[in-house]
């Protein structure tokens, strides 16, 4: 094949895995897309939420646990945040902390947020977890508790 300058040529393959077909196509003779910014998303720790458990009888006690995963610990979004629990039953919990100034490479995140929640009423709560900077989510998660009815009524 003859190569002429300033043109392009596309390789397609196709590749079926696991019931999904994947196309990808590579271009040669075009310029190099631009590489994104090395860690912008490779530092930003992932927020994950469990509750247990997540069925009970009510009156029930869940115990919650909230997460940041991987990432930089020094990530300055997440550092000193507020922190809000929603818990779908028409009440919330909110606490901040009194922290030092932020220093990069000095300051750290915390990962770990654990609550436990009591409640008396069957029902499906979706309970949220937020952390917050000036009273807006800066990331949020939820998951839900179905909660029935127990041997005292509870509805």
């Amino acid at each position: 094949m003859k190569v002429v300058p300033n043109t392009r040529r596309m390789r397609i393959a196709l590749s079926l895995t696991g019931g999904a077909l994947a196309v990808l196509a590579a271009v040669s003779g075009a310029a190099a897309p631009a590489a994104a910014t090395p860690g912008a998303n490779d530092d930003k720790p992932k927020l994950s939420l469990r509750a247990s458990p997540s069925v009970a009888f009510s009156p029930a006690r869940i115990y919650l646990v909230a997460e940041l995963r991987g990432g930089a610990n020094d990530y300055q979004e997440y550092y000193c945040a507020d922190v809000e629990w929603d818990w779908g039953d028409d009440t919330r919990s909110t606490s901040s902390a009194d922290c030092e100034p932020y220093e990069k490479g000095k300051s750290e995140i915390k990962r770990r947020f654990a609550v436990t929640h009591e409640y008396k009423v069957a029902g499906t709560y979706r309970i949220q977890f937020r952390l917050m900077r000036k009273r807006e989510p800066i990331v949020a998660t939820s998951t839900t508790v179905r909660i029935r009815e127990g041997i005292g009524g509870g509805r």
